[in-house]
């Protein structure tokens, strides 16, 4: 089976007017950039084995955007965007399929990334930096590493075929 996930991702915490030129690059290399270049080399090797999946790692920020996030909202956005090989004949189930996954904040070493840059940028303590970051998940959570692999798993198996160029949310109920 044929399996290309994108998850590499680069997230920087700057106001849009802070957000300089190198800046909007850098995230944009890794957030998009990555996943073009990833997937274009993978999609020959889908197409002569006649099956593939891609599943795209994308944020909730991509769907409605974040304050101080612009470049790495705009860059997940554009992964979640329309899938540039629909209507190609090679996006159904027997060749390959695409589909963007955006979860909210995961408990992964960006978010203490950002609890760290919170914390410096407003003296709160590491819970309460927390909680702010939580504080519209009705689950008032972390999205735990293990939910990402069991859904990306889930769209890879066989029985997941009409799943194809859309967005999966995982977000406690925080986007719907």
């Amino acid at each position: 089976m044929h399996l290309l996930i994108n998850n590499a991702g680069q997230a920087a915490s700057a106001k849009f007017t802070d957000t300089d030129e190198a800046l909007w690059s850098r995230i944009f290399a890794v957030n998009l950039t990555g996943t073009y270049l990833s997937s274009r080399q993978a999609v020959p090797d889908m197409l002569a084995a006649g099956f593939g999946r891609i599943v795209n790692i994308a944020s909730t920020a991509g769907l409605r955007g974040a304050a101080y996030i612009s470049a790495y909202a705009s860059s997940k956005h554009a992964v979640i965007g329309p899938d540039p090989l629909a209507g190609t004949g090679i996006c159904d189930a027997e060749h390959h399929r695409e589909c963007g996954y955006a979860p909210a904040f995961v408990n992964t070493d960006i978010v203490k990334e950002a609890i760290a840059n919170i914390k410096a940028k407003t003296g709160r303590s590491d819970s309460e930096a927390l909680a702010a970051l939580v504080a519209t998940n009705p689950q008032r959570r972390l999205i735990e590493p293990r939910e990402v692999a069991d859904t990306v798993m889930w769209l890879c198996r066989p029985g997941s075929e009409s799943v194809t160029g859309q967005s999966i949310v995982l977000a406690g109920g925080e986007v719907t």
